[in-house]
C-alpha cells in the first residue's frame, strides 16, 4: 500500500489529448488510457485528482467529473477546435496562464512534453514538485523518418532534455523509455522511475475455450490491431503481411483507431494498399472503439498485431494479453517488456512482411501454440493491474512530499 498519511492534491496535465477521449480517436492513445486509469486509481484511494487538458471545442465544457475524485479540466488555449499535434507547442505559455488559477496542488506530473514545457515553470512559481512523464520522445535530427518518426519542431528536443534535467522526477512507463531519457535527453537514472501500467483483467478477459476458432476456410476468423493510425504504428506492415499469408489460411484484419488531423488521407492511402495487394475485402476498418467495444473485439480475435516502429510499452499487447490472445510484436521497445517471446506472443526483429507473415502462419495452423501462448499472456497480464500502478505512483510522490504527508 502506499504511504501517504493524507488526502493529496494532485494535477495530472495532458495538454495536447484529452485523457476523457477515446483512445484510438485524434491523437488519443495510450498515454490517455494510462492518465485516466491511474488518476482513477488514485482517487479510490482517497486523493483529488485534477486533469488539465486543452479545451478543443466549443462545445467542450470547462470541466466535468470522470469519476468521484477526478476532475477534468478544459483550458483554453489556442483555437476551439482540433489541429495537428505539432501546432500545440504553440499553446504552451497560454495554457501556463489558464492553469495559473487552478489548483492548489501537492504535485504537478505533466504527461508528454507539451504539458512539462507548460507547467514545469508554473510548479517552480508555486514551489511544488513538478513529476515529467514522456510518453514518446523525439528522435534525433540524423534519426532516418523512414521508420515513421515525424520531422519534430525545432523546441522538441532540448524541451525535453531540459525537462530531463530539470522535472524533480521523471516517470518511465518501461525500462526501455527509462534508457532513451539517459541515452537521447542526458537524464540521470537515478532521477527516473520505472511505472509500469496496469489492465483491467474484469473488463479485458479472454473468451473461453467453448469458441476456439477451427480450422477451414469459413472459420478463419480475424486479426486485430488498435491503435492511432499513423506511419509509427506500422499498419502497411500489417496488411501487407496478412496479404503474404497463405490464401487459405487468411484472416481478416480487423482494424481499430482513426487518423489524427496529421494525417488526413492516411486510411484512404492504407486501403489502397490493401486492394494492390488483392485483400481489399479483407480489410475492414471499424474506426475508434470505446473500451468495453475494443475488449470484445479482442477477445473474438485469433491474434493481435503490434507492428509499430515503436512504443514505449505497448499498452494493446497488454490488454490483449489479458484477453488472452497470443501477440505478433514488433522486437523493439517496451514492447519487449510487454510481449515475453516465446511464451506470451511472438516477438519479430524484423519488418520484413514475409518474416511477419510466417510468425502468423505459425499461431494460425498451430491450435496448440496459439492455446499455450494465450493462456500464459492472460497469467502474465494478471500481475498487472490499474490500483498497484497508482499505488507505486503514489509512492513515488511521496518522495517528493514532506515527511507530515508521506510517513
Amino acid at each position: 500500500m502506499s504511504p501517504v498519511t493524507s488526502s493529496l492534491r494532485i494535477a495530472l496535465v495532458s495538454l495536447h489529448t484529452s485523457p476523457g477521449a477515446e483512445p484510438g480517436s485524434g491523437d488519443a492513445g495510450g498515454m490517455n488510457v494510462v492518465v485516466r486509469h491511474q488518476a482513477e486509481a488514485m482517487a479510490a484511494l482517497g486523493h483529488q485528482v485534477e486533469i488539465l487538458t486543452r479545451r478543443s471545442s466549443p462545445e467542450m465544457p470547462t470541466m466535468r467529473r470522470l469519476s468521484p475524485g477526478v476532475t477534468l479540466r478544459y483550458l483554453d488555449a489556442g483555437p476551439l477546435r482540433s489541429v495537428p499535434k505539432g501546432d500545440h507547442e504553440g499553446f504552451i505559455d497560454e495554457f501556463r496562464v489558464r492553469a495559473s488559477s487552478l489548483g492548489p496542488w501537492d504535485v504537478i506530473h505533466s504527461h508528454h512534453w507539451f504539458s512539462g514545457m507548460a507547467m514545469l515553470p508554473l510548479a517552480r512559481e508555486l514551489g511544488v514538485p513538478h513529476v515529467q512523464s514522456f510518453h514518446s520522445i523525439a528522435a534525433d535530427e540524423a534519426t532516418p523518418l523512414s521508420d515513421g518518426e515525424r520531422p519534430e519542431s525545432g523546441g522538441r528536443m532540448a524541451g525535453e532534455a531540459w525537462l530531463a534535467r530539470e522535472s524533480d522526477l521523471i516517470v518511465a512507463i518501461s525500462a526501455a523509455e527509462a534508457d532513451t531519457v539517459v541515452q537521447r535527453l542526458g537524464g540521470s537514472m537515478d532521477r527516473i522511475v520505472v511505472v509500469p501500467p496496469g489492465v483491467d483483467g474484469a473488463m479485458f478477459h479472454p473468451l473461453g475455450a467453448a469458441v476456439t476458432p477451427v480450422a477451414g476456410a469459413n472459420a478463419r476468423g480475424y486479426a486485430v490491431v488498435a491503435g492511432r493510425l499513423q506511419p509509427l504504428k506500422g499498419l502497411d506492415l500489417a496488411i501487407e503481411a496478412l496479404a503474404a499469408v497463405p490464401a487459405g489460411l487468411r484472416p481478416e484484419l480487423v482494424i481499430a483507431g482513426d487518423a489524427s488531423a496529421d494525417y488526413d488521407g492516411y486510411i484512404d492511402e492504407l486501403t489502397r494498399l490493401a486492394a494492390r495487394h488483392g485483400i481489399a475485402r479483407q480489410v475492414r476498418f471499424v474506426g475508434p472503439c470505446n473500451r468495453v467495444k475494443l475488449a470484445g473485439l479482442m477477445r473474438g480475435a485469433r491474434v493481435v498485431l503490434v507492428p509499430s516502429h515503436s512504443e514505449t510499452f505497448g499498452l494493446v499487447a497488454l490488454e490483449a494479453a489479458a484477453s488472452g490472445v497470443p501477440v505478433i510484436a514488433q522486437g523493439t521497445g517496451g514492447l519487449r517488456e510487454a510481449v515475453i517471446d516465446g511464451d506470451t506472443g511472438l516477438l519479430v526483429e524484423s519488418r520484413d512482411p514475409q518474416d511477419w507473415a510466417d510468425a502468423l502462419t505459425a499461431v494460425l495452423s498451430d491450435a496448440a501454440l496459439a492455446r499455450r501462448l494465450s493462456l500464459a499472456a492472460r497469467r502474465r497480464a494478471e500481475e498487472f493491474d490499474w490500483p498497484r500502478s497508482a499505488a507505486h505512483l503514489l509512492e513515488v510522490y511521496c518522495t517528493l512530499l514532506p515527511v507530515p504527508v508521506c510517513a
